[in-house]
Parts: structure tokens; C-alpha cells; sequence
């Protein structure tokens, strides 16, 4: 792969690029962006080599799309209206049902590979990029069967050589564990911030008494609403199972602190230690 487009260069764009061109000194990266301002950061940073549109993408060998779950849904037709024979186009969003349906019928479905790299911080925008970003971490891949051996065959190493490791799933798996592994995390970071910013009006008293607890619990309420409101969008029956049982499960221990049932308080905190255990050589 000699060109590769980068359809949005931001965290997860723009940290696949470090690591491709780490690897791939020779592979001419271009990006493609709605804000001229981005494209002119991203080049100062030397993510991308060169600028580009989405009309240049018939000279692409790989695409990667790396925007908002919504833009991807109206944009990726025409993406893969415009990919030659023998260019792959990938996405990286946090849903695949909406994304994958988008495309199924498309005349090029077999130069599109769904998948879904799970990594990222709160951070957004070109200066978020950071190397080795992806060492270690999950790249799910949905509807494998249905991309060209060839094409895929060549994505895959090149993601595994950032460090990626490989997990097959159908897109609505994907986006019912998802909803319990990623987006109930962001919500309740978010509704946690909320929570403390209407309760302790003196943002002073935020800043002096927070501690790494609370800090590491609400970092994620720091993420983009411009990306995170159409994932919940999309995948909005998921995530409203997800948060009706964890809304069950805090009204629980808020009962059994009205008892002042401590043993049980105890017990239940004592079982989910075990999560330690499940997530032991995560990062």
C-alpha cells in the first residue's frame, strides 16, 4: 500500500498514521478533512504528507474513515462509489450495525472492511494523535466474509504491525457489548461530572478536592459530544438496556444503605472484586 487516505485526522485517524508511517516509511499519507484548519495542524505535526479530497480517493489503495458514527453512515456510499477495483476502504467507529446496513447492498461492498479499533483517550482533534496508541489493544472486525480476501489479507498485517490484535464478530454482537464496555462507561462519567458540577457550585472546591479516584471515574466526561451523542444515537436500544440495569443495580445499594444492610454493601462489593481479576493484563 503506496497511498492511504485518512478521512479524518484526529485521535484515532491520526495515530494510525504515526504508526503506519513508522512502519511504512514509503507510504504517501494524505488527509482529508471539512476544516482546511485541521488538515494545515495535521501537516505542521507531520501526521499526513499532503491534503486532499474525497475526489482523490480513486488514486487510494487504502481508506480510512475516522469520523463521527453518523458522517460515516452518509458518507461511506459515496466513499466506495469513488475507491478503484483494487482499494479497501475501513472505518473505525464505535457502532457497525448502522454503518455495515449503509453499505450492504453497495455495488463495492467487497472493498469495505468493517472494524471498530478499541483505543483512545479523552483527547480529540489532530494533537490528540499520540505513537503506539494500538500496542496491545482489540480491533474488532465485523462482516469479514464479505471483503475481498486480498484486500483484507493486506489491512490486517497492517494493522497488526501497529500492534492490534484481531477479534471477528457480526455487527449486532458488536454493538451489544459495546454498549455495556464502552458507552455505559462514557454516560456515567458524564452523569458523574454533572452530578458534582450542580451539587459543588464553588469549581474551586472541584479543582482542590478531587481526588484520583474521582479523577480517573470522570476523565471520560472530557470526550467529544459531537462524536459521542451519534453513538448512543445509534446504538440506542443497547445502550438503554445497559443503563436500565445499571440504574437497577445503584438503586439496589442505595437501598441497602437505607437499611443499613453494610454486610450486603459489603458482599456486593466483595463479588465485583473479581473484575480485577477478568481485566488482569489490560494495559
Amino acid at each position: 500500500m503506496k497511498n492511504i487516505y485518512i478521512i479524518g485526522v484526529g485521535l484515532i485517524g491520526g495515530s494510525l498514521a504515526i504508526d503506519i508511517k513508522k512502519n511504512n516509511p514509503d507510504v504517501v499519507i494524505h488527509g482529508i478533512s471539512r476544516k482546511d484548519t485541521t488538515l494545515n495542524q495535521a501537516l505542521s505535526l507531520n501526521l499526513i504528507d499532503k491534503k486532499a479530497t474525497l475526489d482523490d480517493i480513486e488514486n487510494a489503495d487504502l481508506v480510512i474513515v475516522s469520523i463521527p458514527v453518523d458522517a460515516t453512515v452518509k458518507l461511506l456510499p459515496s466513499i466506495l462509489d469513488k475507491i478503484s477495483d483494487n482499494g479497501l476502504v475501513v472505518d473505525a467507529g464505535s457502532t457497525k450495525v448502522d454503518i455495515c446496513k449503509a453499505v450492504e447492498n453497495h455495488p463495492k461492498r467487497r472493498n469495505f472492511l468493517a472494524m471498530h479499533p478499541i483505543a483512545g483517550t479523552e483527547h480529540s482533534g489532530p494533537s490528540a494523535a499520540i505513537p503506539n496508541l494500538f500496542i496491545g489493544k482489540t480491533n474488532i472486525i465485523c462482516e469479514v466474509e464479505k471483503t475481498a480476501f486480498k484486500l483484507q489479507e493486506k489491512a490486517l498485517k497492517l494493522f497488526a504491525d501497529v500492534g492490534m490484535r484481531m477479534r471477528y464478530m457480526n455487527p449486532e454482537a458488536h454493538d451489544k457489548h459495546i454498549a455495556y464496555m464502552s458507552h455505559l462507561s462514557h454516560i456515567s462519567s458524564f452523569m458523574l461530572g454533572k452530578t458534582v458540577i450542580e451539587k459543588e457550585k464553588n469549581e474551586r472546591d472541584i479543582f482542590d478536592m478531587a481526588g484520583s479516584g474521582f479523577e480517573s471515574t470522570v476523565r471520560l466526561a472530557k470526550s467529544s459530544p459531537e462524536m459521542w451523542t451519534p453513538i448512543f444515537k445509534q446504538n440506542k436500544t443497547n445502550v438503554i438496556e445497559t443503563l436500565e440495569e445499571y440504574i437497577s443495580n445503584l438503586t439496589q445499594f442505595k437501598e441497602l444503605m437505607k437499611q443499613d444492610n453494610f454486610d450486603a454493601v459489603f458482599k456486593e462489593m466483595k463479588d465485583t472484586n473479581h473484575i480485577k481479576d477478568i481485566l488482569k493484563g489490560i494495559n
